[in-house]
This record gives structure tokens, C-alpha cells and sequence, in this order.
């Protein structure tokens, strides 16, 4: 049952794509052959059940039953009934796989099994790896975005740095794009949808001689946003939140110059202009009312409804995101080792992302951020470059390779001050300390006051200016071998060493100068706020413990002079190893079992914000001392698994599953604590539970796909710092409990059914669903973040020419408008007690999309 061969050459491509598709649409691949073009360099192969399917994950073509990896292989075909355009659609796909989006589309974060990386500091890599067409990218959000025409997409849970280029510590999103063929053919592509939905793309092949090819994809797609924004005074007018406006184009030329040599040169370009994305209120603490007392119409919404979708925001969440990039992949039969196969993958990319930002996520005009380049921008250029060599003996299939990247990260990170800041701070203060004096006419004047400062200047315009240059150099040597022990047993070794070099300049300036919090650390300053205090009937046994309450808050980092002209630079070197052990052992024609062992690792980093404690060090508690030293070590993993694949029916049942226990060490937590993200090393986090897969070909008509996935993804008991003692510590809920973003079940499944339709027509319906069982969707794990069990339905019907040239499609997804969120945060300047259904705290989210729907018409010649 055994089925290898080694890495594929760009043109053989094409027959894998079609051996993967025709399994998920009851199509004889051989039939599948005869209507495709290929390549010259392709052989004939016949596959005609599940039992064909084929897989790339340990870098050369394999029977998917033979792999001992816990994967999930999703063809063109499926990944088009159930409309998924980008790696966020996919999740509804696969069990145990959550996608979630936070402050922007940028800030995009890939979790399996309940482990991921917040996507909201640039300065953390990823946990789960992205690639496409073999290029790794940056971070998640680098990589979400339309992938266009898809082949195929390979999900593999569990580290996996023995065999792709870059590190991973969770798992890789494998992303295969579809490559040029030999015959001039045309695809186009409408859709049309509510909120205004239209999209439009095309593709064009065609050969260049014989012994090239070419291939050029396009696309365009707009749509009104989901949410309704109420401006208040503004400056903003866009009064819509989360709308599409995008296009994409990517080349690809084909050179096949020897049957012992191919080359593919691609170069593809992306631009996003859209508004994203607004915080809705989920719970109105008593921080509203002075907001709204701010704002001619309500600061935020009077009443907590987040999903009737109206959001409070005066500042443009305007986001311009470019992703540009040029890669050659040179194949090459070699003729050493028996005609091993030399793989080169270069490639050059360049993204940036500037989104302006409303931080109080209200109508009133506390603290944002302007749209514009030099405010705003973070942005990756990054080059890389992978070469492997795969071979194969009677009894050894081996794999070495050597990966490199140079990685320039760019972030400009400002704050300006409204003019609604400083009473909405005093008022605050004030009815922190005692809710009756945050009630008197001469609130707004306190800070004013407190500081012998006019009022009005105390807080104002351009409050931090700062800029972070990092360039992040990584270098690794890994191999991955299977040595066939006998016709049943396997036994796979892989190793990776890597090298990790950071370094890091940060440049921080305050332009206004900070001039209230200047004046309170200045002298006579706590004299000063000793007095406004003592003038608000604020008992005097009461004022050491307050006045530092005072003062804290009036040094925000935003606002805290002693950042102000700071120069800093860090660096830091890793060097680690990292490998995996596999025994698959296949007990008959119908089981295979294994046993795998692996250490993962992911590079440490540093927090790209401004970090201040009452040490002025990164491990201190609430203070305003700058912190100089922001690193933070690499995470480490030690995975287990004990899987089994088997398949049944003449192949056309797979039901595969896997046992799994992960230990993470140093797990990269990055939270959001109402005014700033802090980065803590967790020294224990443990996943485990059962991973199931099923593929099953019902009837000639009739596909089945699903999985349910059981983790049980847990913080250790004993994790050092004051953040995380109860009752005043911010992350005190963590020690001993569930992850965020980790349910303990997760199921995804979906019905495809084609029928004949006399003899020229088909029609085709699709039926997919993913369940999510309850889950914290807060780094700090607040109750009010909480999101119950939920379901999300998509549908497509469809019905065309049996030879392809047209179909068209009815979709509807999310069918039941189901209400979820996807991050829950503490509303920002609006939370000051981590102590569950504190009256002053109030809360914000991020939604998922609601239902949409609509038509699309498909066209081939």
C-alpha cells in the first residue's frame, strides 16, 4: 500500500491536483486526465479512490495514509464549495483550527489545538506557520488575504521544523496555488452578494512554445461594511466598519527547458484599502456615562447590544495594506544519489500595513491614530532562501536541506491626545477613588489642578512618536529521513539546527512633551496632587496609597515624559536544536499506526511597545519607570502523538485519529491590559487530547468530510510575577485554567452531492458546518469575555455544464446569522479592575461576520 515518490518537479503538479480533486468529486482520475492538460514531464498514474490521495507534507508525494502526521489535506474543489478565499475562511474546514482578527485584518493569528500567537505586537513570530507556494511569510497577518486560485491546502498540527524552512512550534497552514499547464485555457469569475458584494477575477493560461507555460490571475472584490458607525463630531465620516475593498494579481512563467529540469518565476501584488475595524461594547461599566458626557450623541452605546452591529467611533480606522513579492522554485533531477531532486525556493517579499486607529473605541475624541505612513505603518522585507536535496533507496526515502532569511521589520507607533482626554481622565480618577467626587462640576478641572497646569494643557496633540528597526537574521541545517525497516515498519528521524540573530533600535519621543505628567514628577508636583485631593475631601490617612493611583494614571506610557528622547538597542542570538523520532508500523492493507516524538521551537523576540513597570523592569508590577530590556526567550514544545490511519470500503472510508500531548515551555503570552500589551513567559502550557479525521465516498454522487477534535489546552499552576496573583494581579485568572481561544471540543464537517442532470448538466450541493464549544476569547481570561458554544452553517448550490464551461452558484454563509465574537478586550482607559463584574469596567469585542449570501457564475473555455 506503500505509495513514494519523490519531491515533484512544478510541471507534474498538475496530476496531483487532479488526483486530490477528483477524490473529493467522484471522479475517476483517469477520466480526470483525459480533460486536463499537463505538462510534458508527467506520467500516467491511476488512482480512482480516497485511498489515492496524495499529500506533500514531509516534502515529496505521498499516499496521505502513509504519513505519520496529523493532517488535513483540502482540495480545490471543497475549498471552493465552501468558499474559502483566505486562510479565516478555512477554518470552518478543520477541527481544532481557529482564526481570529483583531485591531486590523493585519493583525490576523492562526491557533490549532488552542495555541497561537495574539497577533497584536509585530515583535512575536508565529506559533502556527503560514506558507505559500512554499515561501514562508512573517506573521499571520502577512499572509491573510485572497489566495486566489487554489490547488490545495495542507494543515499539519504539531511542529514541523524538520521539514519546511522556517520554524514552527504548533503547526503549518501549507498553501499550494495553482501553477501554469501546456494548453490555453481561460476561467472567469463574477459574484455578486448583500452588503453590496461584488467580486470579479479571471485567470489565462496558455503555452509559450513547448517547453514553457504561462499563467496570470486578477482579481477585484468590494463590499459595504458590516457595522454602522456613529461618528459624533467627528473628523471621521466613514460611517460604515469592516467593508472589502481589494485587488490582487499574480504571474507565474513555467520553463521546462530538459525533462531533468524546471523553473518557476513568479511575482504576484496585493492592495487593500478598507476601514477596519471598530471595537463594539459588550458590557457599559460606569466609564460610559463620562464618555458620553463628552460626545454631542452617546460616547458609546447606551445600551451593551454588540451584535445590532453600531459602533461609536469619531477617528478613521482607515487601513492600506500592500503585499508585493517576487519567488523563483528551480527543480532539478539531478543525476547523483540515484536522481535526487534539487530544490532552490528564492524569493523576495515586501508587505506593509498603516491603519489608523480610534484607541477608545468611542465617539468621544480621547486617544487615536492617524492613517498615515509615518504614524502608523508596520511593515516586513523579508528575503529567504531554501534549498533541499530529496532521494530515495530500496529501503531509505532522505531528505537534507538549508534554510536562510533576512527579515527588516519597520514599526512606527504613535499616540495623539484628544481634547476630550483630560476631563474624561479627571472625572475617572476621581470616581475611581470615590464615586461621589467623580460627580462634582469641578471634575474636569482636577487634573488641571493637580498638575498647576491651565486647563486643557495638560494632555494634548502628539503624544508618542516612536520608532522600532528590527532585522531579524535566521539560518537552519535540517534533514528528514524514513528508513523502510521492512514492507511494514518505518522508522523516521528528523533534526534541525538553528540559528537566530535579532537585533533591535528603538527610538521614543513624546512631541507635546507630556506637560501634565511632567509637572506631577516634577518639583512640588505630589504636593500639588496632595492638595487637589485634600480639596475633594479626600481623607489624608488616605493619600499615599492615592496619590500614586494618581499619578499613574497621569503617566500612561502615551503620556509619560520619561520615555521622551530614549534611545535603545537590543540583541539577542539562539542557538537550538530540534528534531522528531516517528515509528509507523502498517498492520495490513487497511491500518497503519504510529508513534512520533518531537521537540519544536520558535524564536524569541522583542516587545515592540512601550513598556514601563515600578521596577523599570519587563518582570515588574504596575509602574512608570521605563523598561529598557523588552526581550523575551524562545518558546519550546515537546509533542507526543500516537495515531493510526486506517482505510475501509475498496478505499473509499479513511478514518484516521490522534492521540496528542504537548508541552509548551516559555509559551509567548502577549495581553492586553487596558493600556498597554504586555509580553510573559508562561513556563508551562499543556495540550492534549484526541484529533479525528474522516473521509468517506458514500455513493458515486456522495462525499463526506469531517473531524472532531478534543484538547484539553491548559496554563501550568505555577507562573511567577505579580500579574499573576490574586486579587490585583491583571493575568490572576490564568494559573491552572484553559487557554484562550481553546474549546475543548471543536467539530467541522461537510456534504458535497453532484448528480447528472441529463447528459450534458450536473448539479452540485454543499453543506458544511463548524462547531466551537464554550471559550475565553481574553488573554487575561475575564468572564466577561467569555463566548458560549456556537455553530456556523454554510450552504452552495449549483448547477452547470457537465464539461465545466459554466456554473452557477447560490451561497449563503453563516446561513443562521449565528452571534459570535471573535476577541473579546477591556475597553480601553475604561478598565482598571481585573476583579470579575467590576461596576466601573467596561468591555469591547470584535465580532465575527454575520450572515452573507449571494450568486456567483463560473465560466472555463
Amino acid at each position: 500500500m506503500r505509495s513514494i515518490k519523490l519531491a515533484m518537479p512544478v510541471g507534474t503538479r498538475k496530476l496531483l491536483a487532479i488526483a486530490i480533486t477528483a477524490a473529493f468529486t467522484s471522479m475517476p482520475l483517469l477520466a480526470a486526465s483525459a480533460q486536463e492538460p499537463a505538462g510534458r514531464k508527467e506520467e500516467e498514474k491511476e488512482a480512482t479512490t480516497l485511498a489515492a490521495l496524495t499529500v506533500t507534507a514531509q516534502k515529496r508525494e505521498e499516499a496521505m495514509q502513509d504519513v505519520p502526521i496529523a493532517i488535513t489535506a483540502l482540495p480545490e474543489q471543497l475549498l471552493q464549495d465552501t468558499g474559502v478565499r483566505d486562510v479565516k475562511d478555512m477554518q470552518v474546514l478543520v477541527p481544532g483550527l481557529t482564526v481570529t482578527s483583531t485591531q486590523s485584518e493585519a493583525q490576523t493569528t492562526v491557533r490549532i489545538r488552542g495555541i497561537g500567537t495574539v497577533g497584536d505586537n509585530a515583535g512575536l513570530e508565529s506559533s502556527v506557520g503560514v506558507l505559500i507556494d512554499g515561501v514562508y511569510r512573517p506573521r499571520n497577518g502577512v499572509g491573510f488575504g485572497d489566495l486566489g486560485e487554489i490547488e490545495r491546502i495542507e494543515v499539519l498540527k504539531g511542529p514541523q521544523g524538520t521539514v519546511f524552512g522556517k520554524n514552527t512550534s504548533a503547526g503549518v497552514v501549507n498553501v499550494i496555488t495553482k501553477h501554469p499547464h501546456y494548453e490555453t485555457e481561460a476561467q472567469g469569475e463574477l459574484t455578486v452578494g448583500n452588503y453590496n458584494a461584488v467580486g470579479v477575477s479571471g485567470a489565462f493560461n496558455t503555452a509559450l512554445g513547448e517547453s514553457a507555460a504561462f499563467r496570470v490571475y486578477a482579481a477585484k472584490r468590494k463590499r459595504d461594511g458590516y457595522n454602522d458607525v456613529r461618528t459624533g463630531a467627528g473628523p471621521r465620516t466613514e460611517t460604515e466598519d469592516g467593508d472589502q475593498n481589494f485587488h490582487t494579481l499574480r504571474g507565474q512563467l513555467l520553463f521546462e527547458p530538459t525533462d531533468t529540469l524546471d523553473i518557476n518565476l513568479s511575482a504576484d501584488f496585493t492592495s487593500r484599502e478598507e476601514n477596519c475595524c471598530v471595537g463594539l461594547t459588550t458590557v457599559r461599566g460606569a466609564t460610559a456615562a463620562i464618555i458620553d458626557s463628552l460626545s454631542p450623541d452617546e460616547g458609546v452605546a447606551p445600551v451593551a447590544d454588540p451584535f445590532a452591529r453600531v459602533a461609536y467611533s469619531n477617528r478613521s480606522t482607515e487601513q492600506d495594506i500592500k503585499d508585493k513579492g517576487v519567488a523563483a522554485e528551480v527543480n532539478w533531477i539531478t543525476p547523483w544519489f540515484d536522481g535526487a531532486t534539487l530544490t532552490s525556493i528564492t524569493a523576495w517579499r515586501d508587505w506593509g500595513s498603516i491603519n489608523g486607529l480610534d484607541f477608545d473605541f468611542s465617539s468621544a475624541d480621547l486617544l487615536y491614530r492617524n492613517p498615515e505612513e509615518d504614524e502608523s505603518f508596520t511593515g516586513f522585507e523579508t528575503f529567504s532562501q531554501e534549498f533541499r536535496l530529496t532521494g530515495s533507496t530500496d529501503r531509505v526515502d532522505w531528505m537534507f536541506g538549508a534554510f536562510y532569511s533576512d527579515e527588516d521589520l519597520d514599526r512606527n507607533e504613535t499616540y495623539r491626545i484628544g481634547s476630550g482626554y483630560e476631563p474624561y481622565l479627571s472625572v475617572a480618577l476621581l470616581s475611581m477613588i470615590n464615586p461621589a467626587l467623580g460627580r462634582s462640576p469641578t471634575a474636569p478641572l482636577f487634573l488641571s489642578q493637580a498638575s498647576g497646569r491651565p486647563p486643557g494643557t495638560v494632555f494634548a496633540g502628539f503624544g508618542a512618536n516612536d520608532v522600532y528597526r528590527q532585522n531579524a537574521k535566521s539560518a537552519a541545517l535540517f534533514t528528514n529521513n524514513t528508513w523502510h525497516a521492512t514492507d511494514a515498519l518505518d522508522l523516521t528521524l528528523g533534526l534541525r539546527y538553528t540559528r537566530e540573530d535579532k537585533e533591535l533600535d528603538s527610538n521614543y519621543a513624546n512631541p507635546n512633551g507630556s506637560p501634565g505628567c511632567s509637572a506631577m514628577l516634577g518639583p512640588g508636583g505630589q504636593a500639588r496632587v496632595a492638595q487637589a485631593l485634600l480639596a475633594r475631601g479626600v481623607p489624608a490617612a488616605a493619600l499615599p496609597q492615592v496619590i500614586p493611583q494618581v499619578i499613574g494614571f497621569s503617566c500612561l506610557p502615551w503620556a509619560n515624559p520619561l520615555h521622551n528622547g530614549r534611545v535603545t538597542h537590543q540583541e539577542s542570538e539562539e542557538k537550538e536544536w530540534s528534531g522528531t523520532l516517528k515509528v509507523a508500523y502498517r498492520f495490513n492493507d487497511h491500518v497503519m499506526g504510529y508513534v512520533s516524538g518531537a521537540r519544536g521551537y520558535k524564536a524569541g523576540g522583542f516587545n515592540l511597545d512601550r513598556v514601563q513597570s515600578n521596577t523599570g523592569l519587563s518582570s515588574g508590577g504596575s509602574g512608570i519607570l521605563p523598561v529598557n530590556d523588552t526581550s523575551f526567550p524562545g518558546e519550546f514544545v515537546d509533542s507526543y502523538e500516537l495515531g493510526s490511519k486506517t482505510t475501509w470500503a475498496d478505499g473509499n472510508l479513511l478514518a484516521n485519529a490522534t492521540l496528542f500531548h504537548q508541552t509548551y515551555e516559555d509559551f509567548q503570552l502577549n495581553s492586553f491590559l487596558g493600556t498597554s500589551f504586555v509580553v510573559r513567559s508562561i513556563p508551562e502550557v499543556v495540550s492534549k487530547g484526541i484529533d479525528t479525521e474522516l473521509l468517506w465516498q458514500a455513493t458515486k454522487g456522495l462525499m463526506v468530510q469531517g473531524g472532531v477534535t478534543y484538547a484539553d489546552t491548559r496554563y501550568g499552576d505555577d507562573i511567577p510575577g505579580g500579574d499573576f496573583v490574586a486579587p490585583t494581579g491583571a493575568l490572576y485568572k490564568l494559573p491552572g485554567s484553559r487557554v484562550s481561544f481553546a474549546p475543548y471540543w471543536s467539530a467541522a464537517g461537510s456534504a458535497t452531492y453532484e448528480v447528472d442532470v441529463g447528459n450534458s448538466h450536473i448539479a452540485r450541493f454543499n453543506l458544511g458546518a463548524k462547531y466551537m464549544s464554550d471559550y475565553n476569547t481574553g488573554s487575561d481570561k475575564d468572564v466577561e469575555k467569555a463566548q458560549d458554544a456556537y455553530t456556523v452553517w454554510n450552504a452552495r448550490i449549483g448547477f452547470g455544464a457537465r464539461n465545466k464551461r459554466w456554473m452557477v452558484e447560490l451561497w449563503g454563509l453563516n446561513l443562521t446569522d449565528e452571534d459570535y465574537v471573535q476577541v473579546g478586550f477591556d475597553a480601553p482607559l475604561q478598565n482598571v479592575s481585573p476583579a470579575p463584574n467590576n461596576p466601573f469596567n467596561s468591555f469591547n469585542a470584535f465580532l465575527g461576520a454575520p450572515r452573507t449570501y449571494g450568486m456567483t457564475l463560473r465560466i472555463t473555455y
